[in-house]
């Protein structure tokens, strides 16, 4: 149960945080990624608070022998680029690109009923059927 409350938390801290950073808002992110137009910077502020929290968080991570709620750590054991990887990456990119918003902001979204992000969830569950009916299909884990 503590696991459970601990992932709530962490995941209502984190959509607390795009809210508050305007993450869900599509027009700020297409005005960052505008680096030829109206270029709006504050994204960039965002992203390296991310990156400073991160860091210290993954520091003192690593100084533990163990995590608080399990009784070991489950580090990646992939490190090499292929292709899921990488077409996924472009993928990502190019909706993110074409639309400003990616998963988490646009499920922390959800809750402004605004249909470009009910459209947009709606149209990623369905994506995200797709492929793992493909990925069966290929024998694929």
């Amino acid at each position: 149960m503590i696991r459970l409350l601990t992932s709530l938390a962490a995941g209502l801290l984190f959509g607390l945080g795009l809210i508050v950073s305007e993450m869900i808002n599509p027009a700020r992110v297409l005005g960052f990624l505008d680096i030829f137009g109206d270029w709006d910077p504050r994204l960039a502020f965002v992203m390296a608070g991310a990156v400073i929290v991160n860091t210290i968080g993954l520091w003192m991570i690593k100084r533990r022998s163990r995590p608080l709620l399990d009784s070991h750590f489950d580090w990646p054991k992939k490190t090499d680029l292929d292709r899921p990887l990488v077409s996924g990456a472009i993928l990502f990119g190019i909706g993110w690109g074409l639309v400003g918003l990616c998963p988490g902001p646009a499920i922390a979204g959800l809750g402004t009923g605004v249909w470009p992000v009910l459209v947009f969830v709606a149209a990623m569950l369905v994506g995200m059927l797709v492929a793992r009916r493909l990925q069966g299909q290929r024998g694929s884990p």
